[in-house]
């Protein structure tokens, strides 16, 4: 992206990446939330540390996605504790720089979990340009198989069109065991969140992947050209007038 700014705190459209977030995840009723830091981490905290409901936890090495995910596990264990033992208890997880999630994304696919009582439910989507995402591989039937990361795909895994956008619920005790039984024996060397519904597949645990989030949705920001298109996308979809 350039600079030395952390890519959450960019902005697009007159709020940061992760403001973008926070807000969808707020307005879905998500209201608890942890966010995830690490470089530059007390950049983040100080423009984050204001909105009520919002905490932190800390990635000491940027070692993947699931070490990402486990660096909340204290604050996911200690919500446990305070709330009703034995209850089946939901935790959404998304990525900081997604500002184009919607808030119906999120109701949508909690009540697609709560329905199901799923151990992991991912929210996916329909794209003609996977290129840089996961692809949910599922089974002659349509049943969900795995994820699997672009650079360990296969050529035909390369052509699936249904990608994983990093937007799960999980039932918060089947994702700290999984968390724990992660390895990192893959082309990057990195514990990758994505392993864990495999994990709790093959526990013979339920779950799945339903294809409810938006084509929009699969915008990434990577480079500033990105930022800019997403910048204009928010603005369409908000009603925003552009910048002068």
């Amino acid at each position: 992206m350039g600079g030395d700014l952390p890519k959450v705190l960019f902005e697009a459209a007159g709020k940061s990446l992760v403001e973008w977030v926070l807000e969808a995840l707020d307005a879905a009723g998500v209201h608890d939330r942890i966010v995830v830091v690490g470089y530059r981490a007390e950049l983040v905290e100080a423009a984050l540390c204001g909105i009520p409901g919002v905490s932190f936890a800390h990635q000491k090495e940027q070692r993947g996605t699931g070490d990402a995910v486990a660096a909340a596990a204290g604050l996911i264990e200690s919500r446990l504790h305070a709330g009703r033992a034995g209850s089946h208890q939901p935790v959404v997880v998304v990525c900081g720089d997604s500002p184009m999630l919607r808030p119906q994304s999120v109701t949508g696919l909690l009540g697609q979990w709560a329905d199901r009582q799923a151990a992991c439910l991912l929210g996916t989507a329909l794209t003609q340009d996977p290129t840089g995402l996961g692809r949910i591989v599922r089974d002659s039937r349509g049943i969900f198989q795995k994820i699997v990361e672009q650079k360990e795909a296969t050529a035909d895994e390369l052509a699936i069109c249904e990608v994983n956008m990093s937007t799960y619920v999980f039932e918060a005790r089947d994702l700290l065991r999984s968390l724990l039984q992660l390895q990192n024996a893959n082309a990057s060397g990195e514990y990758y969140l994505t392993d864990c519904p495999g994990l709790l597949r093959a526990e013979g645990l339920a779950v799945d992947a339903v294809a409810c989030l938006d084509p929009s949705e699969t915008l990434s920001v990577n480079t500033p050209a990105q930022l800019a298109a997403v910048a204009e996308a928010l603005q369409r979809r908000e009603g925003l007038p552009k910048p002068s």
